[in-house]
């Protein structure tokens, strides 16, 4: 059985992942909107992660006889000046689960509850990765500026991600 102070907070995660999904849906749109494709489908694929990524901690909590309690979603952004401009708000949002992933592992550790602070790691590494992914984008639009053959180009490649569905979302 999992501590209410941890079933909570994880409850607070899945609400925050969703909240994720959300955002990174509403950019997916902003740029779809905009004709820029390949960005609007690297926004989408963020947000079939973030879906993932809240599955995750809901077959954890199952898993250990919590209970899940959806709550609701606040709004989000819904337009940003720049892809520039909206990879900037991601990797700001990115540190913000970050802290958020590493003050749930803190709680873990506080609880001695090692089965949680090991499903745990996995966000830890996989923050370092999202993080990692918004720095590397924000420096490819930052180097390319207005260059319109550049943004067309960061388009097409952008527009060639795909969703792999994590491991952790089977265990």
């Amino acid at each position: 059985m999992i501590s209410n102070k941890i079933q909570d907070a994880i409850n607070a995660q899945i609400n925050a992942e969703f909240w994720s999904a959300y955002l990174y849906l509403s950019m997916s749109m902003h740029f779809e909107s905009e004709g820029r494709t390949g960005i609007a489908n690297w926004f989408k694929i963020q947000f079939q992660e973030e879906q993932a990524h809240a599955q995750i901690f809901i077959n954890y909590l199952n898993q250990r006889g919590g209970r899940v309690t959806l709550m609701p979603i606040d709004a989000v952004p819904t337009s940003w000046q720049s892809p520039l401009d909206a990879f900037k708000a991601t990797l700001e949002h990115e540190q913000k689960v970050t802290a958020m992933i590493n003050a749930l592992f803190s709680l873990a550790e506080s609880e001695n509850d090692y089965a949680t602070r090991d499903r745990l790691s996995w966000f830890v590494s996989e923050q370092v990765e999202e993080e990692d992914n918004a720095r590397q984008l924000i420096d490819k639009f930052s180097l390319i500026g207005d260059n319109g053959m550049g943004l067309y180009m960061l388009d097409q490649e952008l527009g060639s991600r795909v969703y792999n569905a994590p491991a952790a979302l089977n265990e």
